[in-house]
């Protein structure tokens, strides 16, 4: 439904802007957090290609043991479940869920240039509004001296 921002007092548009600039935020935060998972899963994509048979037998950092199979990892599906996979199967999962965060990035960077633009012109028309009660104020307190 298109509403003419002229015809808004205001109190609407300033409620207007409220709500666009609250939009904005929760797109802009959306786009991060989704960011923050990507680069995780970058990370995650890239460290194996450290694993290789070079590796095996090497004493792992923080636990006792030692690195002994180097073509199976397990992968965490989500909501605590694991997955035992081979390097490529899992190289393959975890280029699907980059592609797929970006994806969801490109829908949401248009919807949040809308509601920037849109949060522009509310405030162009504020501006223009609050001019011209300005001008009217001036206009009347200068009949009322004369």
């Amino acid at each position: 439904m298109a509403v003419n921002l002229t015809e808004l007092s205001l109190p609407q548009l300033e409620g207007l802007k409220t709500q666009l600039e609250q939009e904005t935020e929760f797109l802009t935060s959306s786009i991060g957090q989704l960011k923050v998972v990507q680069t995780k899963y970058v990370e995650a994509k890239d460290s194996l290609s450290v694993l290789n048979k070079n590796n095996a037998g090497v004493p792992l950092m923080y636990v006792p043991g030692t690195l002994n199979d180097v073509e199976h990892v397990l992968v965490d599906v989500g909501t605590g479940y694991y997955v035992e996979k081979n390097v490529n199967d899992t190289k393959e999962f975890f280029k699907r869920k980059i592609d797929f965060l970006t994806k969801q990035m490109e829908k949401i960077q248009p919807a949040l240039q809308e509601k920037h633009g849109m949060k522009q012109a509310v405030i162009e028309v504020m501006n223009i509004k609050i001019q011209q009660l300005q001008s009217q104020q001036a206009s009347q307190s200068g009949t009322t001296k004369a």
